[in-house]
Parts: structure tokens; C-alpha cells; sequence
């Protein structure tokens, strides 16, 4: 699809291109799903006066936000299980429900719905763990979002796959069906050390390298896990993937609560990356990660909403806030996860992540045109602008996400989701209140 070349011109911009350098009187070319040119605006009006201007006023134009882990589909579960513990929301709600409900159509619709609300939100780019994800990927396309969908193996019987060969062997056919789409991306998913085994993940493991894909994985998560690991086998579960050979770059470890100093060198030498969900590990009471002393080690620290049925909010700028708070919090650090280093760490930093530094996350020629524009003192939660950058990390919300642009299409225009989008959306979310929810009801 040929795209009109557009140019935006926002009163600021931010383009995160490892650095917060905030920009004045500048702008941002984009032609088909590239960003072609950035400089300054008189500059750029004069040099292609053919293209569609859209004026930014009042408004700073930076990277799509990248949510490092999700459980798209889980939106359908949103308050089902809410104030339980990991053990008890797994064994006794989260996995019953899902063996009655967690079909293709399921995971379509909760992900349609879990696009749309992250688009809305700014953010541009999920990386998704979950069942069916050719569902997955369909969802993001009708919605416009780009996804980063996992080959997820869990090695117990579900409604989607009855053996790890076989959830392997679907996730290569889906990926396989979309290989040509260029907003979609895949990732090995293995989902946690207490649901796969030493075969599995070193299978996996050589997969990743074959296809070269990122590994995303739960990784001591909650005591227990621990604790549970080291009574059975000796072994710590860091131990495990570091005997398997799974601790490198290419490792995206979900949670690490309960990562020790030395867990966190070792991540930070090799290269792997500790994705902090701050708000589904205080409200399954699971603690508070150990983000300062792995900034400190040098670990790349990004930032992932969880599913909504253990957060209920998919909203990148409340969680990466909350990251930082606590980050600050526990550590007695007022200094540690600052604002600029945050907001890094849902760009550039998450794109680093996901082996997408070359696609996503800057605002650079060449890279794909994934892009937000966010409002700055419209509201009175945003006034007074002393410091952009700590204006947007700490008062920054979903609600001030004006626009949004995907590989270069614009999917929400004055907060609201453009063309067909909105009457997928309209039509699930009826849907969903007609028909999800008697069906959660039900199961008990």
C-alpha cells in the first residue's frame, strides 16, 4: 500500500535515539512506513512542500511506547481473578478458565480489545505471550498495532495444543503464515521453569538461534518458585538457564523478583534483559524486583504491563511511573530510575530488548514510522512544563496520547481509533458484554 507522504511538525520532539534531547521548530518526514527525514521545519517544508503537512501544536512527537510483556487475550479475564496470590490466580481461576473459554475466538476478541486499548495509550508495539497466536496477529493487523507474537510452549494440555511438539509445530505454521506482514514479529515464548522442561527449553533455545528470535520467559517470578525448585532438584531456576545455556542477549526474563546480585551480573555480562512488571507483581503480592541494583549492574531494564486479568490496566505510562517510584522507593535511592532513563526504557531500550534496535523505538531516518504525538498543557494535571522530560515519565498518562501512527498509517486521530477500527472495536466490546462475560459468569 502506497501511503501519502506526510510531515509532522509537533511544537517538541523527542526521539529518543539514546538520548532525551528535546527538540524545537523541528520535523519528521515520513514517507510510506519509513521515517525519511528528520530536521528542521522550515528546512523540511521547503525541501518537500508535496507532502501532507499535520500540524502538532502544543503537542511533542516521540516513539511509540513498546510493552515488553503481555497477555493480550487475558483482557477477557479482567477482574476474575482479582486479590489472590500467583498460586491460588493460576491453579484456581486463571487455568479453569482457560480450559473452558481460551479457544481461537477468545483469544481473538481479548486481543482486539487489548490492541485497541494500548494503541489508544500510545503504546505502538506488544510482546505477547499466549495460545493461538495467529489469533494474536490477526487481532494486531485489524487493529493496526505492531506485536511481537511468542511460539509459547506450556507443557500441560490446553484447549490450543495437547504436547510441547505441538505447540511448537503451530507457532512455526503461524509464524510461517505471516512472514511477509511488516509489522509483525515472533519471539520463542517458553513460559515458565515450573511449566517446561530441560528438553523443551533447550529445543527452544537452538530454535531462537535458528530463526533468531528473542527468548521471553517467566523467571522467578515469587518465592515459592524458588524455593519450590531448589527442593526438587538443587538448583535455582537462574542456575537452570544458565546450565542450559539460556542466559544471553537473547533472553527477555519476565518479573526477576527475586533475582539475586549475582543472578544480576551474570544477566548484565550476557547480555539478557530483565522486563519489570511492576503492577501485576504487587497486586499478586509476588514483591518488588530489584530494578536499582540491576540498572546498577548494568542489566537492561524495560517495562511490561502483564495481562489484564493480573493488572487490569494495559497503560505503559502508569506502569513505567510506578517503576520508577518503586525503583526509587525501595532502593533509598531518590536518584535511581530516572526520568529520561525510564522513558528510554519503553523505546529505545524495550526495541534493544526484542532485537528490533534497527526497526523500532528512535526517531531516526530509516526506521519504521511507529510514532505518537502527546499533548502538553492542555490539561491541568500537565501544567506547568518546567522539564518535558519528567513531565511526561511522572505526569504522563494514556489520556494525553493524541495520535498515533503505525509503520507509517495513522490508527488514532484526536484519541479516537480512525476507520474500521473503531467498529471492530465497537462491535467486540458489545460482544463482550453480551456474550464474554455470561461465559466468565458461568465457569464460577
Amino acid at each position: 500500500m502506497t501511503l501519502p507522504m506526510q510531515l509532522l511538525t509537533p511544537q517538541w520532539l523527542l526521539c529518543l535515539n539514546h538520548s532525551t534531547e528535546v527538540l524545537e521548530n523541528h520535523a519528521v518526514l515520513i514517507h510510506n512506513d519509513v521515517i525519511e527525514a528528520v530536521g528542521p521545519r522550515d528546512e523540511l517544508l521547503n525541501q518537500f512542500p508535496q507532502a501532507m503537512r499535520v500540524d502538532l501544536p502544543g503537542q511533542v512527537l516521540m516513539p511509540g511506547l513498546i510493552n515488553c510483556h503481555s497477555h493480550a487475550a487475558m483482557n477477557l479475564l479482567r477482574g476474575a481473578a482479582d486479590d489472590l496470590a500467583l498460586h491460588d490466580w493460576l491453579q484456581t481461576r486463571i487455568w479453569p478458565l482457560e480450559g473452558e473459554l481460551a479457544d481461537a475466538e477468545f483469544v481473538y476478541d481479548g486481543t482486539v480489545l487489548a490492541a485497541a486499548e494500548m494503541l489508544q495509550g500510545g503504546i505502538t508495539t506488544f510482546n505477547d505471550m499466549y495460545f493461538y497466536p495467529d489469533q494474536v496477529v490477526q487481532a494486531a493487523l485489524d487493529v493496526g498495532s505492531r506485536v511481537f507474537a511468542g511460539i509459547t510452549v506450556i507443557e500441560f494440555p490446553t484447549r490450543y495444543a495437547a504436547e510441547a511438539k505441538q505447540y511448537i509445530e503451530l507457532g512455526i505454521a503461524a509464524r510461517d503464515k505471516f512472514l511477509n506482514e511488516k509489522t509483525v514479529h515472533w519471539t520463542v515464548a517458553p513460559h515458565a521453569p515450573y511449566t517446561v522442561s530441560d528438553d523443551t527449553f533447550s529445543h527452544m533455545a537452538m530454535l531462537a538461534e535458528e530463526l533468531d528470535l528473542p527468548m521471553h520467559c517467566h523467571l522467578h517470578e515469587t518465592p515459592s518458585e524458588v524455593s519450590d525448585a531448589v527442593s526438587r532438584s538443587g538448583e535455582r531456576p537462574f542456575d537452570r538457564f544458565e546450565r542450559l545455556g539460556l542466559i544471553n542477549e537473547r533472553l527477555m526474563a519476565i518479573h526477576g523478583v527475586h533475582l539475586n546480585h549475582q543472578e544480576l551480573q551474570t544477566m548484565a555480562t550476557k547480555g539478557a534483559t530483565l522486563v519489570h512488571c511492576p503492577a501485576s507483581n504487587l497486586k499478586l503480592a509476588s514483591g518488588i524486583a530489584p530494578v536499582a541494583a540491576a540498572l546498577k549492574a548494568g542489566v537492561n531494564v524495560v517495562i511490561g504491563t502483564d495481562g489484564a486479568a493480573s493488572n487490569n490496566k494495559l497503560d505503559l505510562w502508569e506502569e513505567g511511573r510506578l517503576a520508577s517510584l518503586l525503583c526509587k522507593g525501595a532502593s533509598g535511592d531518590a536518584t535511581a530510575f530516572p526520568a529520561g532513563q525510564l522513558l528510554m526504557s519503553m523505546t529505545c531500550n524495550a526495541a534493544k530488548a526484542l532485537g528490533a534496535e534497527h526497526l523500532i523505538g528512535r526517531i531516526t531516518p530509516g526506521l519504521q514510522a511507529d510514532l505518537i504525538a502527546v499533548a502538553v498543557g492542555e490539561a491541568a494535571h500537565q501544567l506547568p512544563n518546567h522539564n518535558l522530560i519528567s513531565k511526561l515519565a511522572y505526569s504522563g498518562a494514556s489520556r494525553d496520547v493524541r495520535h498515533v501512527w503505525v509503520a507509517g498509517v495513522q490508527v488514532v486521530q484526536s484519541q479516537q481509533l480512525v476507520g474500521q477500527r473503531a467498529q471492530l472495536v465497537g462491535e467486540i466490546m458489545r460482544k463482550t458484554q453480551r456474550v464474554w462475560q455470561t461465559r466468565v459468569e458461568k465457569v464460577g
